[in-house]
């Protein structure tokens, strides 16, 4: 393929997901569990049904919700929703409802699952992960474009991220910031948002966060905008304003 031609694929590709996620058509990401020790019982997808229906009608009101429901240690599902902290209570109960919905349908046997969408994140589980950071679930997204002085960019991207990390773990009961810089080339402002599920101490989301972080320069060196969703926490950076008023 032509360069010409792949850089118009990615660009297409990069609206496609953009018109996605607006829309709310498909998910970021969705992993269900292929391991035969983990298939889903009658008493399991009850009790999992029931416990869906209800953190998806608290997350709502404080952005996150998480439970556990089963009468033995076979049947016992642990669930949570997070929504993203810009997003209003009732297009958060809109994409757990979404989310809930689309998990089981993918996963219909699956005893571990998770999905997310950009406004909200849905996993649950037949063993307790509740408080522990979630290093296998990841997810990174980047624009094309090229910022035309990598290394400033980077290193202020970095201080942004940084700072916003510092914030959400430490200083919101949310665990949750979201912020912008001012960048030295002209007019042009560098915007963040660092996020934990609410289930993490502040120093298990500020390791999160910093892990998440740290891996930027790896997939997205010297791009203008780039995110990492994972199962606990989640970075965003861009240069326009993406925070939901």
């Amino acid at each position: 393929m032509s360069s010409s031609r792949l850089t118009s694929s990615l660009y297409l590709l990069t609206f496609a997901l953009l018109l996605q996620n607006v829309l709310g058509i498909d998910p970021l990401f969705r992993r269900c569990s292929s391991n035969t020790n983990s298939t889903a019982t009658r008493s399991y997808k009850t009790s999992l049904s029931v416990l869906m229906g209800s953190i998806n009608q608290l997350a709502p009101v404080e952005g996150f919700a998480l439970g556990s429901l089963g009468q033995s240690s076979q049947d016992r599902p642990y669930g949570l929703v997070l929504c993203r902290g810009d997003v209003s209570p009732s297009d958060c109960r809109t994409c757990a409802v979404i989310a809930a919905r689309e998990i089981r349908k993918s996963c219909p046997n699956s005893k571990r699952a998770i999905i997310a969408y950009d406004n909200c994140l849905l996993k649950y589980s037949d063993t307790d992960f509740f408080g522990q950071i979630d290093e296998e679930n990841k997810l990174y997204m980047w624009n094309v474009n090229n910022v035309s002085n990598p290394v400033l960019f980077h290193e202020k991207t970095i201080e942004l991220l940084s700072q916003l990390a510092t914030k959400a773990s430490y200083n919101s009961t949310k665990l949750y910031a979201a912020g912008e810089m001012d960048l030295p080339e002209g007019s042009t402002k560098l915007y963040g948002m660092a996020h934990c599920t609410r289930d993490l101490s502040s120093a298990d989301c500020k390791k999160c966060l910093d892990g998440a972080i740290g891996e930027l320069p790896r997939v997205a060196y010297g791009k203008e905008g780039a995110r990492v969703v994972g199962g606990s926490c989640m970075v965003i950076y861009e240069i326009y304003p993406f925070v939901k008023a």
